[in-house]
């Protein structure tokens, strides 16, 4: 399995991925609890990649609960170096409209410091630059298979994480405009500095499902799972075309964590260590 290399992570309304046969369900214990699900090994065009449900399979963890440490920890044990996160989100600029996909390269984080964000903590200190949380090469590949599998999509942007389950309030949406932000989700805060701090190549295709509430237009949450079915059937689409690429013509990782931890090694315990194992290798 170390040989699998690319991993896919579902938002909301990307719970399994039809057309694409799922191999093998992995049950992955962490060091940090369980993930959102068994990771499934999946194939497509006789390419192999992991597929794991964020909200779990059902969507039964809201954005807070979701356990972003265990996910990326057990797609990292089990050998993946590139994740491509499909998350669903609300616009706030214009031109991104519904069932548009972004391409985003910048994050936010105005969520409220419930979430578990590091694998260094507990008498481990270490510091990983978040200064590019995408991964530029992982990114334009996925804007170019967007693109081909006929779906209208941006390149860069920034998405700006609220904690939820909430939406925003008509203020918060134009506070959030007024940052220049891009669009607006509840899920890739901390999923993106993880993957970083575990050195994987991480990028977001962000599926637009409304325009959050800063337009004057109402949108019921009705509406938006309709848009949600449409932005479905183009993501298995993308999915067909992106994975075999990736799978055949890998991304090389750049990793930025090797030298992250600086407490003494001498003060390292077994539990450090072997996180540290997973982490960094």
């Amino acid at each position: 399995m170390s040989q699998i290399k690319v991993a896919v992570i579902g938002g909301s309304g990307i719970y399994k991925l039809d057309g694409i046969q799922v191999k093998d369900k992995i049950q992955v214990t962490t060091s940090f609890g369980a993930p959102s699900s068994e990771v499934m090994l999946c194939e497509v065009d006789n390419c192999q990649f992991y597929f794991l449900p964020r909200h779990g399979v059902g969507h039964f963890y809201t954005p807070s609960e979701v356990n972003y440490r265990a996910n990326i920890y057990a797609l990292k044990k089990l050998g993946a170096d590139t994740v491509v996160s499909i998350s669903a989100v609300g616009s706030l600029q214009e031109k991104y409209a519904p069932k548009h996909f972004v391409i985003v390269d910048q994050f936010i984080d105005w969520t409220k410091g419930k979430r578990e964000r590091t694998f260094f903590d507990k008498g481990m200190v270490g510091h990983v630059s978040a200064a590019n949380p995408i991964d530029a090469t992982l990114q334009k590949r996925l804007f170019d298979h967007s693109e081909k599998a006929g779906v209208v999509s941006h390149l860069g942007g920034t998405y700006l994480c609220i904690e939820g389950p909430q939406f925003s309030t008509k203020a918060e949406s134009q506070i959030y405009r007024s940052f220049g932000s891009s669009v607006i989700g509840m899920t890739n805060v901390p999923e993106a500095f993880l993957a970083k701090e575990a050195g994987m190549a991480y990028a977001t295709v962000a599926m637009v499902t409304d325009y959050d509430c800063w337009k004057e237009e109402h949108c019921t949450v009705q509406e938006i799972m309709e848009v949600m079915k449409s932005n479905y059937i183009s993501a298995q689409k993308f999915i067909s075309r992106a994975i075999p690429d990736l799978v055949k013509n890998p991304i090389q990782v750049q990793r930025e964590n090797q030298y992250a931890v600086i407490t003494d090694p001498g003060l390292l315990t077994t539990s450090h260590k072997e996180i540290l194992e997973v982490v960094l290798k």
